[in-house]
């Protein structure tokens, strides 16, 4: 089964986005924060992360940035963040994430992005 990280600061967007994955039939980590996400990746070791990327303390590219650093093997990251500006979605890509979902955003469009990034998982 796959297992899909959740990372995000605000408790109702991440339950609700565990709830979408859980019922796509994903099995669901979740962690408020890029540290306890960071945590987490290590320990759980899930095939794919979903994250906010403004949270307080380490945000999610400071996340990615480090999962892509102790990832022995490659570990997609979809963003999902209110920030939708061109600037803000080429920057997250120089980063590391692979998928880019601006809020708000609908069960489907969460659902898409992590089938098409487990095809191969």
């Amino acid at each position: 089964m796959i297992t899909v990280l959740v990372v995000e600061d605000t408790s109702s967007e991440r339950e609700l986005i565990c709830d979408y994955l859980r019922q796509g039939g994903y099995s669901v980590v979740s962690a408020c924060d890029g540290k306890e996400g960071l945590e987490k990746f290590e320990s759980v070791k899930p095939n794919i992360v979903v994250t906010d990327l403004v949270m307080p303390g380490m945000s999610g590219l400071e996340m990615c940035r480090a999962i892509k650093k102790v990832a022995t093997a490659k570990v997609p990251v979809i963003a999902c963040t209110s920030k939708d500006q061109d600037l803000d979605r080429m920057w997250g890509m120089k980063q590391g994430v692979d998928v880019y979902l601006t809020k708000p955003f609908t069960k489907d469009d969460i659902l898409q992005a992590v089938r098409s990034l487990a095809v191969g998982g």
